[in-house]
């Protein structure tokens, strides 16, 4: 599927995989409107063919708000890439006593509704569009992680959630395919973003001597690379990749 002269919306755009994501979307020439929390965006680079808009992904009537905005331009809405997420880790029974149910919420609300939230309400416009000469609207690509597969201590939460995404890819491809919308999911590994800003330089030299090949951390730029790639193979499908350097999570 073409990227330029298209819209694409890409939810945590303001740092991290979403900023590398709608950065190589925009470069392509797409038109890319960044959803992100204001705070956010705040502290986001301009980017030339990148609009921000402030959006809670868990909220339904700011989500429809920014796909609305998003499907407004000449411009069909063909691409959308979740990387909203949040990451807090805590033991299910730990020194402070029993897991926080409502950050357990908190992790399954941000991570796996908001995603679904973005999904439903953007494929309803997309399924609106004019379909291309090969019978395609769009193309929807989720963010999971290895941590779905091998969760580990104190990631109950986030691997739940992210579990939660992978499960979700197919039936949201079957249910999505009679309006030529693809869905796939990419389940990145231990990638240098934000997150890992605040540890040492040391922890994360342990971190990449994990990794089989590359040993080294995932960079943003490549699973923009790899969401590129998806968008672009029409024959991709309803399936979750892993991008890893076939790295499998240890207990700890």
């Amino acid at each position: 599927m073409r990227i330029d002269h298209t819209a694409a919306i890409v939810t945590g755009g303001a740092s991290g995989l979403g900023a590398a994501t709608a950065a190589a979307l925009a470069k392509q020439g797409a038109r890319v409107f960044a959803l992100d929390l204001a705070a956010g965006i705040e502290r986001a680079a301009d980017v030339e063919g990148v609009t921000y808009i402030a959006t809670d992904i868990t909220d339904g009537a700011a989500v429809r708000a920014a796909v609305t905005t998003a499907a407004a331009g000449d411009a069909p809405l063909r691409t959308v890439v979740n990387c909203a997420g949040i990451g807090p880790s805590m033991r299910i029974l730990g020194k402070k006593g029993v897991h926080d149910l409502d950050l357990y919420a908190r992790v399954v609300q941000v991570n796996l509704i908001g995603t679904f939230n973005v999904l439903a309400l953007a494929g309803e416009a997309i399924a609106q569009t004019e379909a291309d000469e090969h019978g395609q609207r769009g193309v929807i690509v989720n963010t999971a992680s290895v941590a779905a597969y091998e969760g580990q201590i104190g990631q109950a939460a986030y691997a739940s959630s992210k579990g939660g995404i992978v499960g979700l890819t197919l039936p949201a491809a079957r249910d999505l395919a009679q309006y030529g919308i693809r869905v796939c999911t990419i389940a990145p590994g231990i990638v240098e973003t934000p997150m890992l800003a605040t540890i040492s330089e040391e922890f994360r030299a342990g971190l990449a001597a994990g990794v089989p090949f590359p040993r080294r951390l995932g960079r943003p730029d490549e699973y923009a690379q790899l969401a590129l790639a998806i968008i672009e193979h029409d024959y991709l499908n309803g399936e979750t990749i892993r991008m890893d350097g076939a790295l499998r999570m240890a207990p700890r």
